[in-house]
């Protein structure tokens, strides 16, 4: 299978479970389409609500669903998910503990020509902080439905964030994913570049250049952030003693601050992050944008070049 975006497989495993189970509801605020949840609508329509643009009341829904016993997925944009319904899901949803999962495309940098207005930059952020919920990005079509099962399985509230645009796979069809566990792509002890979601793969790229350059760099997709990895960060951590976190978001408050957390506290070592450097983003073609704000592999290298001189 060629590149694809999150989303799709998103849309895609909505209807292998809801031909596997029938204890969850799908919840859309108008963009059912765009979502890749418009065949879910019209395969199981006893299962599906469409609230209109509604963003708040489509979590009161969900939360209403979710004390009746069901596992309520909400589904809209990302910059949407996190702002609009925030206080109804604090609330409603994550205060009680509720089976209610928010799942968002249009993360990051992803919708680049849709401009500042969809483009969420600190959406992880923003729901790492409520506490109950798990903040969750994978990285490719394979992990996204291996990573919609397992939070389908989770007990609580979840954010899960999806792409707009195609991502390359990097996984196979048979990955498992484990909510707050990350994944050693690639062992090595002169660095770790920790990255998830779209990242992942600059991440990669830059691993593969630096190793053709005898530098031994360990790999990690650190898909969920909450609950977070702490025994691998510090695992890897004691091996290379250097950390680049790597993630299309703000670099306030998303993975490189829960990796810098867990450093600050346990651990003793060198770390960089590469990521939006709290700022918007213009308007453009994605890769552009990129490089543009230092994100791509590019920078990394260059990151991890000057990190080892330390």
């Amino acid at each position: 299978m060629g590149p694809q975006p999150t989303r799709q497989a998103y849309g895609d495993v909505l209807i292998e479970l809801g031909s596997e189970r029938d204890d969850f509801y799908v919840i859309d605020c108008d963009i059912a389409k765009s979502m890749k949840t418009i065949e879910f609508s019209e395969k199981f329509p006893q299962r599906h609500i469409n609230v209109g643009i509604a963003e708040q009341n489509a979590a009161g829904v969900a939360a209403g669903l979710a004390t009746l016993g069901y596992k309520a997925i909400v589904s809209t944009y990302a910059v949407f998910g996190s702002m609009r319904m925030l206080e109804q899901i604090r609330t409603s949803a994550c205060y009680t503990n509720l089976n209610v999962k928010v799942c968002c495309s249009h993360g990051g940098l992803t919708p680049s020509t849709d401009g500042v207005t969809h483009q969420a930059i600190e959406d992880m952020g923003i729901y790492r902080t409520i506490p109950n919920m798990a903040v969750m990005m994978p990285a490719d079509y394979y992990s996204t439905k291996a990573m919609m099962r397992a939070l389908l399985d989770y007990d609580g509230p979840c954010y899960i964030r999806f792409t707009r645009d195609a991502m390359p796979n990097y996984y196979g069809p048979d990955v498992e994913i484990v909510i707050g566990k990350g994944k050693v792509l690639r062992e090595g002890c002169d660095l770790s570049i920790i990255a998830n979601g779209d990242l992942l793969h600059e991440a990669l790229k830059a691993t593969e250049a630096l190793v053709k350059k005898g530098i031994d760099v360990e790999l990690i997709d650190m898909h969920t952030i909450k609950p977070l990895d702490e025994e691998l960060i510090l695992k890897t951590l004691a091996k290379t003693g250097k950390i680049i976190t790597v993630e299309d978001h703000n670099v306030l408050n998303g993975l490189g601050s829960a990796v810098a957390d867990v450093i600050a506290v346990q651990g003793n070592g060198i770390m960089r992050k590469v990521g939006l450097k709290d700022q918007f983003a213009e308007s453009g073609p994605y890769h552009d944008l990129l490089h543009k704000y230092e994100m791509d592999s590019c920078y990394i290298i260059k990151m991890a070049e000057e990190l080892l001189k330390k």
